[in-house]
């Protein structure tokens, strides 16, 4: 039995979640760090971090330090995930005992990429860093057996990337990453607002429209949003009604290409593993596959049943964090 903490993480471009064998999920929180731009000091990390974002002055700076799935600012990240670990670690003896971390990557990663992610998490207190993909951990966590030698088909749709794989005997025989997921939805969401109705709205507005009336499927009944935002002609506050159809057209793009990369890893996928996915079917995972009608959307252009996973938001972390009971059984995980 090991002496130390076993956890497992989702370092994620919009949040950082943290589960702990033999406990659960422990911690989730907004990867967002605030720092002051002119001495460099971390003033928060997370929630509070979270709260800055677009109201801070400019001495004070609210960064996402991973976008796209990837760590842009190395020390932000090391700062944030050393407050995390040691938030999820408080009153185990992890001076002695460091804890073991799987923490999950892409399924479509540089060495360069990840060598950053395993130096961020020994810099922020790992005794061993493992890596496992990210729809390797998600059909994990969305209960599938991923031992067999039978096709099962995640997609899986974070902030910053969608990973695509079809999965057999514990390994992706076909995959695909894409830099198109919640934050895309988001931007796209911000530019139909200003080109539509000339308002300027930022990323929490253009995110709560995405949460509360967006859609990738035409909804049964019309919803309707008040929202307030810059006038980009007066300069002054102005408030726009925005209806679900509007998110309807403003979504088109980015959902259009995560349908082509689907599109795309089914045309490589191996006959036999299409019969097998034809049969069970695709599980959709992450916080942006929570977008309304995007797995009947996806059902319909591919002809498939498209199921979205228990608990989406928590699918990857769960199955990074039960993938330390299956390390002696596959080689998604890596320590080199």
């Amino acid at each position: 039995m090991a002496l130390g903490m076993e956890i497992g993480i989702d370092l994620g471009t919009s949040s950082v979640l943290i589960y702990q064998r033999g406990q659960g999920v422990k911690l989730v929180q907004p990867s967002v760090v605030a720092v002051n731009s002119k001495t460099g000091k971390v003033l928060a990390v997370g929630e509070q971090a979270s709260l800055m974002l677009g109201r801070t002055p400019n001495v004070v700076e609210a960064i996402r330090p991973l976008r796209e799935g990837v760590i842009s600012d190395f020390r932000a990240t090391e700062v944030m995930l050393k407050a995390f670990i040691g938030e999820v670690c408080k009153g185990f003896r992890a001076t002695y005992f460091k804890p073991t971390i799987v923490v999950c990557v892409p399924s479509v990663i540089t060495p360069v990429e990840q060598q950053a992610v395993e130096n961020a998490c020994r810099h922020a207190g790992a005794k061993d860093v493992f890596l496992i993909r990210e729809p390797i951990a998600a059909a994990i966590g969305a209960g599938i057996d991923i031992t067999k030698a039978c096709g099962s088909m995640i997609v899986d749709i974070g902030g910053g990337t969608t990973d695509i794989a079809v999965i057999s005997l514990c390994e992706p025989v076909v995959d695909a990453s894409l830099k198109v997921a919640g934050d895309k939805f988001d931007e796209a969401i911000i530019k139909h607002v200003r080109k539509r109705h000339n308002i300027l709205i930022g990323e929490k507005t253009a995110e709560k429209l995405k949460i509360e009336i967006g859609c990738a499927y035409p909804r049964d009944e019309e919803l309707t949003l008040d929202v307030q935002g810059r006038n980009i002609i007066t300069g002054l506050p102005s408030t726009v009604t925005v209806s679900s159809t509007e998110m309807l057209e403003a979504l088109e793009e980015p959902i259009g290409q995560i349908f082509e990369a689907v599109h795309n890893v089914l045309e490589r996928t191996p006959p036999e593993l299409m019969a097998d996915i034809s049969q069970r079917g695709i599980v959709m995972t992450g916080g942006g596959a929570m977008l309304y009608g995007l797995d009947h959307m996806l059902s319909n252009r591919i002809g498939i049943d498209v199921s979205l996973a228990q608990d989406p938001i928590r699918c990857v972390v769960i199955g990074t964090g039960k993938s330390l009971d299956l390390m002696d059984k596959f080689a998604a995980l890596s320590d080199e």
